[in-house]
């Protein structure tokens, strides 16, 4: 008897969302609350989980294909079925799973894999589940994902655990997985001198990949951003010295009692929480012919993700503690890479930082994430000559950008807003003492 599989509830006023992968085949064994399939919402890819232990019957849905809240998408046969008994007795290399991650949907054989290698490989592999980012980067990079130790929740395989195994691959002698080209190298003489073939220099290509559907709410938010709000930005800048010297102090401390590692933004929260007192209306929003402010600071972190920005809300940032915010912001980062944030950890924010100076920026323009009213972008540290007493000096200095709606915020308090971070900033016990 077989049991239908249905997509769950997604969250509230989300009412349908698109099949991004199936992560199991017709014919594979599957656990209950194991993961068959990914689903890509709004905001959020999420997996769905079957609900009884069996064998992956029928896939109804085809990847890409938009389901609805409640719809049928797969069935679950019984685990005494045909499937699950015809190996009882052989080797387990007739799994039908493909533990090199090559896509291809492989008929179960039983003659073809050596009695000594096979039934390792594919007990291993039968146990992996790949979310969608780290399938895509398994096949891309060419290895094996059931030799590489993962660092998510419940040991499973992250991207960047991909990443490290792909350089470690590189860096290394040539392995089995690396240097088994496909069909389309073949006539490469140096398989190892990267992943383009020789044959094809000189050829112009065109690749078409249809837009996930976080990508697509992420276009269609930002240009209603710009369509909606009167957008401007200004600009200040900061000595991190104080901040630099702060964490250099007491990083080992810090870390010992709390467990985490103290960052910088847990400065930029505080900051943006003391300098939101004194300017209200960055952190208000605007509905219909009426001014919302909130007596609460909802911070938006954007947090890079396999399939896009996201924003996890960091809720009450205004009574949180130093280690609060970094345990809060470095959960939100690993769930991020592992696709497990939900639709609570994106709902509110009244206020968003964005971090591009991790990845190189010197200066932005960020844009406002609807229905907030500004937006904070922090970028890189660099030294800089700067006049202090009269003397040019090299300092660590960082542009602060701060985008708002114009509507709401006029110039003058932009500017007290970044104002008041920068002397923060640059005296951090003002933050201890709410100055």
């Amino acid at each position: 008897m077989a049991t239908d599989v249905t997509v769950p509830t997604l969250g509230e006023s989300i009412t349908e969302a698109t099949l991004g992968q199936w992560l199991k085949k017709p014919g594979d064994p599957i656990k209950a609350d194991e993961p068959i399939a990914s689903l890509e919402t709004d905001k959020v890819a999420l997996e769905v989980p079957s609900p009884v232990a069996g064998v992956m019957g029928d896939q109804l849905v085809a990847e890409g294909a938009t389901v609805e809240v409640g719809a049928v998408i797969a069935r679950i046969e019984a685990a005494a079925g045909a499937p699950a008994k015809e190996n009882a007795g052989g080797p387990p290399a007739s799994t039908p799973v493909n533990p090199k991650g090559a896509g291809e949907n492989v008929e179960p054989r039983t003659d073809e894999a050596p009695a000594d290698e096979a039934p390792a490989e594919a007990d291993e592999g039968a146990s992996l589940t790949l979310s969608p980012a780290v399938r895509r980067a398994v096949l891309e990079h060419h290895v094996d994902p059931s030799k590489i130790k993962g660092t998510g929740k419940d040991g499973r395989l992250t991207k960047d655990d991909v990443l490290a195994a792909a350089k470690a691959q590189q860096d290394g002698a040539p392995s089995a997985p690396a240097t088994q080209a496909p069909a389309q190298g073949a006539q490469s003489p140096a398989p190892a001198a990267g992943p383009s073939p020789a044959a094809s220099q000189g050829e112009r290509r065109e690749e078409r990949v249809r837009m996930t559907r976080l990508r697509q709410t992420i276009a269609s938010r930002l240009k209603e951003a710009q369509n909606t709000a009167a957008i401007l930005t200004t600009f200040n800048d900061v000595d991190m010295s104080a901040v630099m010297e702060a964490r250099a102090r007491y990083k080992d401390l810090f870390e010992k009692k709390h467990g985490i590692r103290l960052g910088f933004m847990g400065f930029f929260v505080k900051a943006a929480a003391l300098a939101a007192r004194d300017v209200p209306s960055v952190n208000a929003s605007i509905d219909g012919d009426e001014i919302v402010y909130h007596d609460y600071l909802d911070v938006s972190v954007a947090v890079s993700a396999p399939n896009g920005l996201v924003v996890p809300v960091v809720r009450d940032a205004d009574r949180m503690s130093f280690a609060e915010i970094e345990k809060k912001i470095a959960d939100f980062g690993k769930r991020a890479k592992d696709g497990s944030l939900t639709m609570d950890d994106m709902k509110g924010g009244t206020f968003t930082i964005s971090n591009g100076g991790v990845f190189g920026s010197l200066l932005s323009t960020p844009i406002i994430n609807p229905p907030q009213s500004a937006v904070l972008g922090m970028h890189r540290i660099e030294e800089r000559p700067v006049v202090q007493g009269g003397q040019i000096v090299a300092r660590p200095m960082m542009y602060l950008a701060l985008s708002y709606d114009h509507r709401l915020i006029d110039g003058r308090e932009a500017v007290t807003f970044l104002v008041r971070m920068k002397e923060a900033l640059e005296d951090p016990t003002r933050l201890l003492i709410d100055l």
